[in-house]
């Protein structure tokens, strides 16, 4: 039996890029386990932070985190893979005050990096993963970003997937993969089974559940990446092992 860990930004990120890949090795018999980083609650949150509950369709009394963590033990549940969440604030929470803001360079006053990357180095310590698994930042979100950061400073060897759907809205990939999974029906139903569980983001994402169907049946393999030095647009380079 192999462990496999993923390192999810966001409550869907490795469901949505690597689903089909994470149920084939469940059904391997591996354990799975997704940690997703940024799952912590504010109280009453306001201003962007509010806005993007609101334009979900949720009134701004639901507790939003606990409905997200909740959506993704309900997709984890899909494979039976374990699901971890860490207690840190996403980037709405943390003065990213805008849609453009995610998307654009790092904070100077975004401190999130030296806690992530203890907690990350923690959890991968405890897990003992024989394959680590983390987004490679396709699409500029500053969540990913800081993920992948965190990640290369563990120093823990990882291969990195395409994170989607922006993967559907970026340029196309040049450098070879290093793993490339080709996706079985089995493997497709599951990934469709995990992302649907993510109610809360199918309409916001995608337009409707059936648009997500036709996403996901347009995919024929999820593809995965060593981590290279590079500049990228949150720090000064990215290296990892």
């Amino acid at each position: 039996m192999k462990k496999i860990v993923a390192v999810s930004p966001h409550l869907d990120d490795a469901a949505f890029s690597v689903g089909g890949l994470l149920a084939a090795h469940a059904r391997a018999g591996d354990q799975v386990t997704i940690i997703t980083c940024f799952t912590g609650n504010v109280a009453r949150p306001g201003g962007f932070a509010l806005a993007c509950q609101l334009d979900k369709g949720l009134p701004a009394e639901v507790d939003y985190m606990a409905l997200r963590r909740a959506e993704d033990r309900a997709a984890c549940a899909v494979i039976g893979a374990e699901a971890i969440h860490l207690p840190l604030l996403e980037a709405p929470h943390r003065g990213y005050s805008s849609a453009p803001a995610l998307f654009a360079t790092r904070r100077e006053d975004d401190a999130m990096l030296a806690p992530l990357t203890d907690a990350l180095a923690t959890q991968i310590t405890a897990l003992v993963p024989d394959l680590l698994l983390g987004p490679r930042a396709i699409g500029d979100h500053v969540d990913h970003w800081l993920v992948r950061d965190a990640l290369a400073a563990t120093g823990h060897p990882m291969l990195l997937w395409e994170d989607w759907p922006y993967l559907t809205r970026a340029a196309a990939v040049l450098e070879r993969p290093a793993l490339t999974h080709r996706l079985s029906d089995a493997d497709r139903e599951a990934r469709r089974a995990m992302c649907a569980a993510y109610a809360t983001q199918i309409g916001f994402q995608f337009g409707s559940a059936a648009a997500l169907d036709a996403a996901i049946n347009r995919i024929v393999e999820e593809r995965l990446y060593h981590p290279a030095c590079q500049r990228g647009r949150h720090r000064e380079f990215v290296c990892g092992s």
